[in-house]
């Protein structure tokens, strides 16, 4: 059985539908509520680094917490990973973890491709 992280928020709907389809892959998972339990900064730049994007990709644009700290105007990583770190809602969700490599589950089938 495959050990699976989900990087998750229970109240999306993308994000519930790719822990449905963990769950009926059989798959050995934990959950991370992230809203919860904040995603350190070196654990975001694990995840970045296995997804092969850059710090903005991960983060959901159109929050109104993205726009109000000014985000869009930021070019450092690590003030973007700060940011990430100190409002967890701007990451962008699902993120699945499994076999040593990452997925954004939208749509929540792309994560298949990692189990």
């Amino acid at each position: 059985m495959t050990q699976v992280s989900i990087i998750h928020n229970p109240r999306c709907s993308k994000s519930r539908q790719t822990l449905a389809l963990l769950e009926e892959n059989a798959c050995d998972i934990q959950i991370i509520e992230y809203l919860k339990t904040p995603l350190t900064k070196l654990e975001l730049r694990t995840i970045i680094e296995k997804l092969a994007i850059s710090p903005r990709a991960l983060m959901r644009t159109k929050e109104d917490e993205y726009k109000a700290q000014g985000l869009a105007d930021v070019q450092d990583d690590e003030q973007l990973l700060q940011a990430m770190v100190d409002t967890p809602k701007l990451i962008e969700r699902p993120i699945v973890l499994a076999n040593g490599k990452a997925a954004i589950g939208r749509p929540p089938e792309s994560v298949l491709a990692i189990l």
